[in-house]
């Protein structure tokens, strides 16, 4: 296992969601070794609520005609140029995980699950930036297709909630501007001239 190379500061703040992948493979020992320590996410009443579906290595290259099946519409209508054009997103990264939870039928223990997953996955893509591997939170329509969760054996009860891309780049994607902290922030007690009320 790596020795951390950033903060938690630096992982966070530098951090970026990776598009160009360049078609390297991800070990499924750096994607478990990702995984063991990011389920450490905060989860209410120590549910657990995941559990994860992987294609690395050679089994990814495998899944990659499942993708094609549902997430390029009309495959069997492009052109050769065309499908690999579309394929691109699929073939670039080196491995796939996809986050399953449990729905629970209680509405507040459901929201809690989605937020303990949500952690997880941010601590799986920090972790990755660690070790110099990108990611990409992706939430394709697909993922919800029947037939695709039969494919995936996703029961039902769960949710699939992200189809996470693992892969190396070559360029660090430009970081994006995000909303200051004084247009979102509302400070109890205290007017907006910075008064006490």
């Amino acid at each position: 296992m790596n020795e951390q190379a950033l903060s938690v500061r630096e992982a966070i703040i530098g951090r970026r969601s990776v598009k160009n992948f360049n078609g390297q493979p991800v070990d499924l020992e750096n994607i478990n070794s990702i995984l063991e320590d990011a389920r450490w996410a905060p989860t209410h009443g120590l549910r657990n609520p995941w559990r994860f579906i992987v294609a690395a290595n050679k089994e990814y290259i495998k899944f990659q005609d499942v993708l094609k099946e549902y997430g390029v519409p009309k495959w069997k209508e492009l052109s050769e140029e065309e499908l690999e054009k579309q394929m691109k997103k699929f073939r670039t990264p080196g491995a796939v995980v996809f986050v399953v939870v449990q729905e629970d039928a209680r509405q507040k223990e459901r929201l809690e699950d989605y937020a303990a997953a949500s952690a997880l996955i941010q601590n799986a893509m920090l972790l990755a930036w660690d070790q110099g591997i990108g990611t990409c939170w992706k939430t394709p329509p697909f993922i919800d297709n029947p037939k695709f969760r039969e494919e995936l054996g996703v029961k039902p009860g769960e949710r699939i909630m992200s189809m996470l891309q693992f892969g190396y780049y070559d360029d660090i994607p430009k970081g994006r501007v995000r909303t200051p902290l004084e247009d979102v922030v509302t400070y109890y007690g205290i007017e907006e001239n910075g008064e006490e009320k």
